[in-house]
């Protein structure tokens, strides 16, 4: 591909859609740039499972002419975006990287790839995921995506693909899912923002579920402004779904500003920043991200939420016994189309009680009430995204997700928005992500503090180099 090609792909949301609607970029050119950087890149990063060439440039031919003919949608119109392939689209198979569904084709889009396309957006294809969202790396179906920054590396999971696709140039945007933070931890090894908005925020419709208490759909992104536009197009209410929101969508590029004065940082440290539990490198960087926004104008005060060494707990009985509920039929019938890692995860389901359900449940409310009294006297929460960096391909625990802590699970339980942010390397060139949580629906506060550091910072001017 040529320079111009490269540079197109590295362009921000914003960038693009400006020269869009300026008619100095055309969608076909863009959508062409990234097809020939997938075409070069992908057999190496492995980010899509299901390439929609043919329907993406019919799109953006489409996407052209309304721009030329003065009908432009918006700062999403004529922009490549790809999907996690949990997501369902109309006509092209949505597998969740499964034997199970390996001939599945829905027939309608999920809500949000409805909305996606309604502003415009481009659908590169489909990209790929730990198995149902919860198995990994290896899976049934498909190669794992592999981490741009280091190719012998992870990505995390379970938006595997979604954020190499981001981080490799591979797109402008994509949809992840969060259950226990595979929006979250996948953008914070590969260097990228993953936001995951309040439970209820973004319709669920048409995404096949892990566990229905627990899953959020949201943005991954290479910027927070990215983030903001993405959000903003798929946030809403929505009929099919009950448990999406009718709360009103406010404008959220209007957040970004910086600005953090007066503004009041929670942490907790007991649980978030144990030497015993975090890599030393992952927390150095975290406590010079914190470090930065008090010069930034931002206080940093301790915060103490008793029941966070429970939630990891709580999180796994609900996600896996509400998992096993849905996948129970086919683990039944069909054992030996699904990969060992995710079935023997999904069969932990059986062996939960209802009162080990319950108990979780209880949890969960405590967890809730406790983050809300801490949030009476702060305005968001910070900590590590992840514990460690990306591990290599040989060295990574599949199960590692219920033998150590989460930093995301909490935000699962209680529903709250929650963002990664990149805030720096380890010594050895791999990304570290900063978390930020806020209260439920008060996304605009944690989208203001994200962007205040992004501004500061500028680790999204740092690109891997495959």
């Amino acid at each position: 591909m040529t320079d111009k090609q490269q540079d197109l792909c590295y362009l921000s949301i914003p960038q693009a859609g400006r020269l869009i609607a300026s008619r100095q970029l055309s969608p076909v050119e863009l959508t062409r740039a990234f097809l020939e950087r997938i075409q070069a890149v992908d057999q190496r990063v492995k980010a899509y499972v299901t390439l929609m060439a043919d329907s993406a440039l019919a799109e953006a031919r489409t996407a052209e002419g309304e721009v030329l003919h003065g009908r432009y949608r918006g700062p999403l119109h004529g922009i490549p975006i790809a999907l996690k392939d949990l997501y369902d689209t109309r006509g092209v198979r949505t597998t969740a990287q499964s034997r199970v569904l390996e001939r599945r084709v829905p027939s309608e889009d999920a809500t949000v790839v409805r909305k996606l396309r309604d502003a415009g957006g481009v659908i590169l294809g489909k990209v790929a995921m730990h198995e149902f969202a919860l198995g990994g790396p290896a899976t049934s179906l498909f190669e794992q995506a592999r981490n741009p920054w280091n190719l012998d590396h992870v990505t995390g999971g379970s938006s595997s693909g979604s954020a190499a696709a981001v981080a490799a140039g591979l797109c402008m945007g994509s949809l992840g899912s969060d259950t226990g933070g595979s929006i979250r931890g996948p953008a914070s090894l590969c260097g990228i923002v993953g936001l995951k908005p309040t439970y209820g925020r973004v319709s669920r419709q048409g995404v096949i579920p892990l566990s229905w208490s627990l899953d959020h759909c949201g943005p991954m992104t290479w910027t927070v402004e990215d983030a903001a536009i993405l959000l903003g197009v798929i946030a809403g209410a929505d009929p099919s779904d009950p448990t999406a929101s009718n709360a009103p969508v406010p404008d959220y590029t209007q957040a970004l500003r910086e600005d953090v004065k007066g503004l009041t940082i929670g942490v907790p440290r007991h649980y978030f920043f144990n030497p015993e539990v975090v890599d030393a490198q992952v927390l150095g960087v975290v406590e010079a991200a914190l470090t930065e926004m008090e010069r930034l104008g931002a206080r940093v005060q301790e915060v103490t939420i008793p029941s966070l060494e429970h939630a990891s707990a709580a999180n796994t009985v609900m996600m896996i016994g509400q998992g096993y509920t849905y996948h129970r039929k086919d683990l039944i019938n069909q054992p030996q189309s699904f990969g060992e890692t995710v079935r023997l995860r999904l069969s932990m389901g059986a062996l939960f009680t209802t009162a080990d359900y319950v108990q979780a449940q209880r949890l969960r409310s405590r967890i809730r009430r406790e983050f809300a009294q801490a949030l009476q006297g702060v305005d968001l929460i910070a900590c590590p995204t992840s514990l460690n960096t990306a591990a290599t391909f040989a060295d990574v625990d599949p199960l590692i997700a219920v033998r150590t802590p989460s930093f995301t699970a909490p935000f699962n339980q209680t529903g709250m928005p929650a963002i990664s942010v990149p805030c720096g390397f380890n010594s050895d060139g791999l990304p570290v992500g900063l978390q930020l949580a806020g209260r439920p629906f008060d996304e605009p506060t944690m989208l203001r503090v994200a962007y205040t550091y992004q501004q500061s910072s500028r680790w999204y001017e740092k690109r891997p180099g495959v």
